[in-house]
């Protein structure tokens, strides 16, 4: 089941066999200590919405960070796995693809309004088996406009397939504060410079530098919405001063990580 199994009372219902477009609920957690999903698949879209904690989610091609007030959508049938650590509240929307040809068709993570944070508790609250044709049916519509129009957040961080790069993704990954450069890096695989630029090009979509840089920026906001400080997460992702992971941040994001975290405290 999803992250929400702390509940004492909660029983698990799989929400592929829900005839309803939305199966939604929420659950709050003190601490999950390391909580991990493995690889599992749905038949329904889930969007799973982060109020407090961050997770990250591995899909199909890709790692994205969930931090406060933002959520994941997931497409049915990816296959995908979940972490979180530390303390964790959130909502959980199972979505029938069939009810809205609008919803995003590949992984994404989204930002979420204060509307569509309200919608998707209050549809936390229904039954299962919620009478249709009601005012239940109005809200699960008015939830889907509002998920069909989340703005997509840069939380992403293509992952290779190729071994050797996933060699240097995964050890990157484990250690960021490895500043190691290109040639060094290369070796590591057992590759020429200019295969190992080719290779994650092509596989990523994105240079080495710039696929370095979002990595720290992934970790970075998952770090943050765990409450380390600005300073712990410069040291842990090797960078000299906090003014040079202030202006990385920005650029990546658009505002400072002290601003981006203020935010998603106060809506």
């Amino acid at each position: 089941m999803p992250i929400l199994n702390a509940l004492q009372d909660f029983e698990w219902v799989d929400p592929d066999v829900v005839p309803r477009p939305i199966v939604a609920f929420g659950a709050e957690m003190s601490d999950v200590g390391g909580f991990e999903l493995e690889p599992h698949r749905h038949a329904k879209g889930q969007m799973l919405l982060v109020q407090r904690g961050a997770l990250s989610c591995e899909v199909e091609g890709g790692l994205w960070v969930v931090p406060p007030r933002s959520a994941i959508w997931i497409p049915g049938g990816a296959l995908h796995a979940i972490k979180a650590t530390g303390a964790l509240e959130g909502y959980n929307a199972f979505v029938d693809p069939a009810v809205d040809a609008r919803l995003p068709k590949t992984c994404c993570a989204v930002s979420v309004t204060p509307l569509l944070r309200e919608l998707l508790t209050r549809a936390a609250h229904l039954p299962y088996f919620y009478e249709e044709g009601s005012a239940n049916t109005r809200l699960v519509a008015v939830l889907l406009d509002e998920l069909a129009v989340a703005r997509v957040e840069n939380l992403h961080l293509p992952m290779p397939i190729d071994p050797r790069l996933r060699s240097i993704a995964d050890a990157m990954i484990a250690s960021p504060a490895n500043r190691g450069t290109l040639e060094i890096w290369a070796r590591h695989a057992g590759l020429s410079e200019r295969t190992l630029l080719r290779l994650i090009k092509r596989e990523t979509g994105m240079s080495f530098g710039r696929w370095r840089q979002q990595l720290g920026v992934v970790l970075a906001v998952k770090w943050l919405a765990g409450g380390a400080s600005i300073q712990q997460v410069t040291s842990d992702l090797g960078y000299e001063s906090v003014p040079s992971f202030v202006t990385m941040f920005r650029k990546a994001l658009g505002t400072s990580p002290g601003r981006y975290m203020a935010e998603r405290h106060s809506r």
